[in-house]
């Protein structure tokens, strides 16, 4: 929650309203942060939110824009995050970003999610049963 924290500083000095759930909220107070940012006429420009933190219930319907500060080891989990713009009742188009910065940690993480969400798909391949084949160690290496 350290890139939060530093985007919550930037949107305050910036004079920006905001919302933000990260571990520390839960219950009611979780609850009324989704219904100040999703109610007609919401003055909150932005919607902080850990991957981790967010779990089930959270319908971001009225936002545009996804950015994706820290990638997730697990593809799902910003996958997910991408989702809950993409809820029932959305009449915005989104528009997803994510952010990596080149040689880092960050690059290696995406590049290990983006191979496992491959991985997923030769696996999980509807429709093929046993006609699907096998793969050898070397091709799920790769």
């Amino acid at each position: 929650t350290k890139m939060l924290d530093l985007l919550e500083d930037f949107l305050d000095y910036e004079g920006y309203k905001y919302e933000r759930i990260d571990g520390g909220i839960t219950g009611a107070l979780r609850q009324e942060a989704i219904d100040r940012f999703n109610a007609p006429g919401a003055q909150q420009f932005c919607f902080l939110l850990s991957t981790r933190a967010g779990g089930l219930g959270i319908n971001l319907a009225t936002a545009d824009t996804v950015v994706i500060f820290d990638s997730d080891w697990n593809p799902h989990n910003d996958i997910q995050a991408f989702s809950r713009a993409h809820r029932i009742g959305q009449a915005n188009k989104v528009m997803i970003y994510r952010f990596v910065t080149r040689a880092s940690v960050e690059e290696r993480i995406t590049q290990v999610a983006k191979r496992k969400m491959m991985l997923t798909h030769l696996v999980v391949r509807p429709g093929l049963g046993s006609k699907a084949g096998s793969m050898s160690k070397q091709e799920l290496d790769d």
